[in-house]
Parts: structure tokens; sequence; C-alpha cells
């Protein structure tokens, strides 16, 4: 085959050692296309481990493949109807095919006309460019398979973040609401070492007064009396009676006046499937959004003793 026809092949798509394999198999440029055609699904390296492993052999046969019998032109595959310029080309027809009945035929083959070569060429290039569009749809679904499962890895990863974060906030909270009873406690102690130390210098210094004075000391004041049993006690205010106002209706709790806008908006979603996005009164007129306002007490918040919150 001519150096001209290895370019038309290379022009057309091929790559060189694909369109160079198909020069070395064949004895023009028909059998190049039919070569091409007939191996399009394999890929180079195994039609280069083929070609090496059959060098040794092509060494030893003459430059132009196995000889046909004299005076025999072509060999005809009686099985399909195929025609060859020689051996080589039948007994490869013969791997690909298992077709085994093979004649002799004085009949030769004629060369391609410039019309039938300009045919198989555009034969060859609409089988080319049908088979890239399959390959493309072929990426294309995968690619879409691709993105499905990175979405669904991500949505994942993202519900395990929030899930992760709710449960830092609620930890928060209880951390926030453990360390002010702690200071409260701390507050109480330190206040009543405060009025025991003034009671005790109190005392010394009536016991010094009345020493000077050269009497008794005094006698130490009686604890005040409990208040009558009938008297109302103080209100400590230590609950919070709320009416929640929410889509499906009036709720009524009692919580502890510690309790966090971010624990009563968690358990308003646990009972009602839907998350709280803020809470608000209209008198006075206040709104906590979701966020930094939800880790306010209802204490802190005014909302104790008793209050009615608008729910959103």
């Amino acid at each position: 085959m001519g150096q001209p026809d290895l370019d038309v092949l290379i022009d057309m798509g091929f790559e060189r050692p694909r369109a160079e394999l198909a020069v070395k198999k064949s004895g023009g440029l028909q059998g190049a296309l039919n070569w091409l055609e007939e191996n399009q699904d394999k890929s180079l390296e195994e039609l280069q481990t083929a070609a090496a492993s059959t060098a040794k052999a092509d060494d030893d046969e003459e430059e132009t493949g196995s000889p046909i019998p004299e005076g025999a032109k072509s060999l005809v595959c009686n099985d399909c109807g195929k025609r060859f310029k020689n051996g080589d080309l039948a007994a490869f027809h013969a791997s690909k095919t298992e077709h085994t009945d093979f004649s002799e035929s004085t009949e030769e083959i004629a060369p391609l006309t410039e019309e039938e070569k300009k045919q198989r060429l555009e034969e060859l290039r609409q089988k080319l460019a049908e088979k890239r569009e399959r390959q493309a749809l072929v990426d294309k679904e995968e690619q879409k398979r691709n993105e499905q499962i990175k979405r669904k890895a991500t949505k994942e990863s993202q519900d395990a973040k929030e899930e992760l974060a709710r449960k830092e906030q609620i930890k928060e909270a209880a951390r926030k609401r453990q360390e002010k009873l702690e200071d409260a406690e701390a507050k109480k102690r330190i206040k009543a070492k405060i009025e025991a130390d003034k009671a005790e210098r109190k005392r010394k210094e009536e016991e010094a007064r009345a020493l000077r004075e050269g009497r008794a000391p005094a006698a130490p004041s009686p604890a005040p009396a409990a208040a009558p049993a009938a008297s109302r006690p103080a209100a400590s205010h230590n609950e919070a009676r709320l009416r929640l106002q929410t889509a499906k209706g009036n709720i009524m709790k009692t919580l502890a006046a510690d309790t966090t806008l971010f624990e009563l908006s968690q358990q308003l979603e646990s009972e009602n499937g839907v998350p709280v996005a803020s809470f608000s009164t209209t008198f006075p007129r206040k709104t906590w959004q979701a966020g930094p306002d939800f880790s306010q007490t209802l204490k802190e918040a005014g909302l104790v003793p008793s209050a009615v919150l608008i729910v959103a």
C-alpha cells in the first residue's frame, strides 16, 4: 500500500499505529478498510499483541503473504462468498468467522475505483460516528450515575453534620444551664457566708461593749418567728406557665424557669414534627429567632411566671 493511502486513513481520524497495522495486514485500501471495519471493537493493545505474536511467522513468508496456488487469482469463502487476494487475508477471515470451506478462483479481485473508495470511506466514517455517539451516550449515563452517587453521599454527609450540630447545641444549652445553677448556688453560699460574718462581728462587738461597761453580754437574738401557716408564701418564680399558639392549635406547658428556648423548640419539633423558626409575643412585642436567641432561658427572656408565645 502506498503512502497516500496511509495518509487517507490518518485523515479519516484513525490512529497512526492502527492505520499502519491495517496497511501491513492488507494489500490495498480496500483490504485496509475491511481490516479496520472487522477490528474496530478491538483495542490497539490487543491488535499490537496479536501482530507481535505472528511477527516471526510473517518473517518466514513471502512479503506478499501466503501464496495462492499457481493459476488462481483469488480465494473464495464458500460459506459466505467473500473473496480474498492472498492466503493471509483468507486465514484471518477464517479465524474471525470460523469458516473453513475455501476454494480457488481464477477471477482477480479488481481494485476499488475512486467512486468505490469514496463510498467505502463514507460508510466507514458513518460507522465511526455512530460508534462515537453510542460511546458518548454510555459516558453520559456513567457521569449521571456518578453525580447521583456524589449527591447522595453529600446529602448524607450534610445530614450527619446537621445532626451533630444539633446535638452539640443541646449539649451547649445543658452546659450553660448547669453553669447557671452552679453560679446561683455559689452566690447563695457567698451571701450566707457574708451574713454569718456580719452576725459574728456584731456579736463580738456587743461582747466587747458589755465588758467595757461592766455588764453581762446580752443573750443572742432569737431567730425570727416562722410566718403564720395561713400567710401566703412569696412566689419563687421557678416555673413558667406557657400558652403556645401553633398552627395546630394552642398548647399549654409548665416548664422550669431555666429551660432554654432551644430546648422548648426541640420539644415542639419532636411532638409536631415541624421545626421552630421563631417565638414571639404580642405585648410587649418581641421576637426570638432560631440561633443565638434560642440560648436564652425562659427567665432571661422575661417569660416567667407566665406568657403567651406565638410559634412560627
